[in-house]
C-alpha cells in the first residue's frame, strides 16, 4: 500500500472510532440495554486500539464498544468498517490490531497474517451471527417468497419481471407488476458477497455458475458501496433487489422476503431462524481456530438458509504487549454472555452455544 492511502486508512479508522463512542444514541443503537455491560471484575484493557473491516458488524461493535468503555476508562477501539477485504489488508500490513471479516482467512490471506503474528497463527474467532436478508422494493408486495434458483436467476439476469411464472409460481395469489427487476449487488470487495455467493453456487449451481467470491462476479444489475449503500439503494429504488445483513435491513425499514430452505419450508428471517441455520455448522479449522463451514442447504426445520458469520481475525500471539492485552481483553467480553446478549436486539442473532463454548476457550489462548 502506497504511503498516502495508508495514511487516510489510518485516517478513517480513527474518525470512525470517534464515531463509534458518540453515535451510541443513534438509531442503530436504542434498542439495546446497558444492563449488557460487563459485569463483575474485568480484566480492563486501558489503551486505544485500532481494528477494521466487516460493516456488516459495525452496529454490533460500536454498542460493544460503548458498553466496554463505560466499564474500562481510558480504553478505545477505534473500529473503521470499510470492508472485509479491506479490514484484513490493514490486519496484514500491520495498521490494525485486528480485523472483522465475513470469511475466514483464505490460504494465500493466511500466510501474509501468519507473517503479521510475526509466525503465531492468525485466528478465525466467530463472534457475530449476521443473517443475510433479501432486501427489496415493491409496493403492494409484502411477504416475497424466493428460493435460491429464483435467486440465482435474478442476480444472473435471466429473470427480469417482477410477474415472471417462476415469481409468480412460488407467490400465488401476489399482485406483481409487470415492471422491471433491478438487482443491486456490492460494489467494495465483501465477505457478504462471498457469503451470498457460495449460497447461490451451493444450492442453484446450474444457474449461478460463478464461483464464490468477495466481488461481485457479474454486471448483472447495479453496484453500491458497503451495507449503507445497499441500503440506502434499495430504498430510493422502485422495483430493486438485494442482498444486506438483518441490522441494515431492520435500520432502514426495508422489505425482508423468506427464502426457501432445504427442508422445502418459506422460512422467515429472525434471530431465532439465523442461529438454527449455524447450529450445525461444521468446523473446520484446527487448533484454536474456529473457522466455520455453513450448511446453506439445512433441513432443520424453521432455519432460515442465508447466514453469515462475522469473524475477529486475531493474532494467537505477536502482538506488540499492550495491543494484545486490549484484544484479549475486548474480544473476552464480545464473546461472554452479556456481549452476545446484544446481538438479537441490534438486528443480529447470537452465537449458538456450541460455536461459543469454542470461541471462549479460543480467545482464552490469546497472548
Amino acid at each position: 500500500m502506497k504511503n498516502g492511502s495508508r495514511l487516510a486508512a489510518l485516517g478513517g479508522v480513527v474518525v470512525a472510532g470517534a464515531l463509534a463512542l458518540t453515535a451510541c444514541g443513534s438509531d442503530n443503537n436504542t434498542t439495546a440495554s446497558s444492563s449488557s455491560a460487563p459485569k463483575g471484575d474485568i480484566d480492563c484493557a486501558k489503551a486505544s486500539v485500532n481494528a477494521a473491516g466487516s460493516s456488516a458488524q459495525k452496529n454490533a461493535v460500536e454498542e460493544w464498544t460503548k458498553l466496554y468503555a463505560s466499564k474500562c476508562a481510558g480504553a478505545n477501539l477505534n473500529y473503521n468498517p470499510n470492508g472485509s477485504g479491506a479490514g484484513i489488508q490493514a490486519f496484514t500490513s500491520g495498521q490494525v490490531a485486528f480485523a472483522g471479516s465475513d470469511s475466514a482467512l483464505k490460504p494465500e490471506e493466511a500466510t501474509a497474517a501468519q507473517k503479521r503474528c510475526q509466525g503465531g497463527n492468525a485466528l478465525n474467532l466467530p463472534m457475530v451471527v449476521g443473517p443475510i436478508a433479501v432486501v427489496y422494493n415493491l409496493k403492494g408486495t409484502d411477504g416475497l417468497k424466493v428460493s435460491s434458483e429464483t435467486l440465482a436467476s435474478i442476480f444472473s439476469g435471466k429473470i427480469k419481471k417482477w410477474n415472471d411464472p417462476a415469481i409468480a409460481k412460488e407467490n400465488e395469489g401476489a399482485k406483481l407488476p409487470s415492471s422491471d427487476i433491478k438487482p443491486i449487488y456490492r460494489s467494495d470487495e465483501s465477505g457478504t458477497t462471498d457469503n451470498f455467493t457460495n449460497y447461490l453456487h451451493t444450492t442453484a449451481p446450474k444457474i449461478w455458475t460463478w464461483e464464490k467470491a468477495k466481488k461481485w462476479p457479474n454486471s448483472t444489475g447495479e453496484g453500491a458501496p458497503k451495507s449503507d449503500g445497499v441500503s440506502s439503494q434499495v430504498k430510493s429504488t422502485d422495483g430493486s433487489i438485494s442482498y444486506v445483513e438483518l441490522s441494515f435491513a431492520k435500520n432502514n425499514g426495508l422489505q425482508t422476503a423468506q427464502v426457501k430452505n432445504g427442508a422445502g419450508e418459506y422460512a422467515e428471517l429472525s434471530p431465532d431462524s439465523a442461529s438454527k441455520a449455524i447450529a450445525g455448522a461444521q468446523v473446520t479449522g484446527t487448533g484454536n481456530d474456529v473457522a466455520l463451514k455453513i450448511d446453506y442447504s439445512t433441513k432443520e426445520p424453521g432455519a432460515y438458509p442465508i447466514v453469515l458469520v462475522t469473524y475477529e481475525i486475531a493474532c494467537e500471539k505477536g502482538l506488540p504487549a499492550e495491543q494484545s492485552k486490549f484484544v484479549k481483553s475486548f474480544l473476552t467480553y464480545t464473546s461472554s454472555a452479556d456481549g452476545q446478549k446484544i446481538l438479537t436486539n441490534l438486528g443480529y442473532a447470537p452465537l449458538p452455544q456450541s460455536v461459543l463454548t469454542k470461541v471462549q476457550t479460543s480467545v482464552k489462548a490469546l497472548s
